[in-house]
């Protein structure tokens, strides 16, 4: 909390309880404990805040709109912070850009590195661009500023930045198999074997046999070709190379990860929310079954969190045991709302960093690729996805280095071969507002 949070200062007062602000997004910590902390006490604050819009709704029958606005506003916050959070966890995972001997991305000593930063920052504030001229790093042309400039200094960073991903977890849910052809068919038994009782003498006829259905899973491509001069290869202060590498493996996450929910599998996997689906009542092999809010775009008025009890025990309990419910995050945060009978949150915030947040005790997984809520929208899933939805993998990603065919360029022909469906289709579950 800073220091200004404990005296009060430039707090809001809301409902009688002077003091409380409502969470902003604050600058990077440097922690991930740090930013644990912050996640928990923006928590805090939207429990209270929730708590007197709730308040209000039993005293007024509607809640104020202030009261309403503060609620919303620190639920982003929450959100803000749990990205903030997920970033910190994954970059403690990345080693840095560092080289033998001590040196920096930049290989240059104390010196060198001095001269570059104060050449550089003349050219930032003043267009003087004689010193970087002489100390001159190649960018991607390098005889065009305009298609890279000046590589900025190793010492102000020397990670290349990149737009905020939301790459879907469902591979970390789902089971994952390696293949050595184009296509895994998988056999399954959608009922069991058939036995009955007898008398210790009576005869035993020959039972029903089982019944297979095939599966057939094929893998599908993905691939990318971007360029690189070989001057923007040998002169830059970063690995190019190591760089062009993980940005695609990135964006075949994000193509994978937004095709395991939704693909129609033309070209590319097939999604579960893809599949015919029915009222779970009339379920049956084939189709995803489904429960209703009772509301078409919302949760109903009365009785809320309902419809996700139903969810839960519309599946047969060892499917439970290993279940998750999978949401983005402005569902997830309609849901953060809910409390039971006894005025306990549905929602709690993970007990650690790096663990997930529970919902009725179940862990949640948040899918930026899933529906928001809207008329018939299938915004919510609850299932066991390792035994329910599967992962082909033909070969991991594969780099073609081609230094030859667009010379004076360096081609990075990168290739993925991927499938993925529903294996058994009574392990998820899905809630349909309408």
């Amino acid at each position: 909390m800073s220091e200004n949070q404990a005296n009060g200062t430039g707090a809001e007062e809301t409902g009688g309880v002077p003091g409380r602000a409502a969470p902003e997004v604050k600058a990077v910590p440097d922690t991930v404990s740090a930013a644990f902390e912050d996640f928990m006490q923006a928590f805090e604050a939207f429990k209270e805040a929730n708590d007197e819009r709730l308040s209000e709704v039993e005293r007024k029958l509607a809640a104020d709109t202030v009261t309403r606005d503060k609620v919303e506003r620190i639920n982003r916050a929450m959100d803000e912070q749990g990205r903030l959070l997920d970033q910190l966890t994954i970059k403690k995972l990345r080693p840095p850009l560092e080289r033998a001997g001590g040196s920096t991305a930049g290989g240059m000593g104390g010196a060198e590195a001095a001269e570059l930063k104060a050449a550089f920052e003349s050219y930032i504030r003043r267009g003087d661009e004689t010193g970087l001229r002489e100390l001159e790093a190649k960018a991607l042309s390098a005889g065009v500023p305009g298609d890279g400039g000046y590589l900025v200094p190793p010492e102000t960073d020397s990670e290349i930045g990149r737009r905020l991903a939301s790459v879907s977890p469902i591979r970390a849910l789902a089971t994952v198999r390696q293949v050595s052809g184009a296509v895994l068919k998988k056999p399954f038994a959608p009922a069991g074997m058939a036995s009955g009782w007898v008398a210790e003498t009576a005869a035993r006829p020959q039972t029903a046999t089982p019944e297979l259905a095939e599966l057939t899973f094929p893998t599908m491509e993905l691939y990318a070709m971007p360029a690189a001069t070989q001057a923007l290869l040998d002169d830059a202060a970063v690995d190019i190379e190591a760089w062009i590498s993980g940005e695609v493996d990135i964006a075949f996450a994000e193509q994978e990860g937004a095709a395991f929910v939704s693909g129609d599998g033309v070209n590319r996997p097939k999604g579960f929310l893809s599949y015919p689906t029915v009222a779970d009542a009339n379920w049956a092999w084939g189709s995803l079954g489904h429960v209703g809010t009772g509301v078409a775009g919302g949760f109903a008025a009365s009785g809320a969190s309902d419809v996700l009890i139903t969810a839960i025990y519309a599946l047969k309990a060892g499917h439970r045991q290993n279940a998750h419910f999978v949401m983005n995050r402005r569902t997830q945060g309609e849901i953060r709302k809910f409390k039971d009978a006894d005025g306990n949150y549905l929602w709690q915030p993970p007990a650690a960093a790096g663990q997930a947040a529970a919902l009725m005790g179940f862990p949640v997984t948040e899918a930026e690729d899933m529906p928001d809520i809207a008329a018939d929208a299938l915004s919510i899933a609850f299932g066991d996805f390792r035994a329910g939805y599967l992962v082909v993998d033909r070969t991991g990603v594969r780099i073609l280095r081609d230094p030859y065919s667009a010379k004076p360029y360096v081609l990075f022909y990168t290739t993925k071969r991927v499938g993925g469906g529903v294996q058994n289709f009574e392990a998820i579950k899905l809630v349909k507002f309408g």
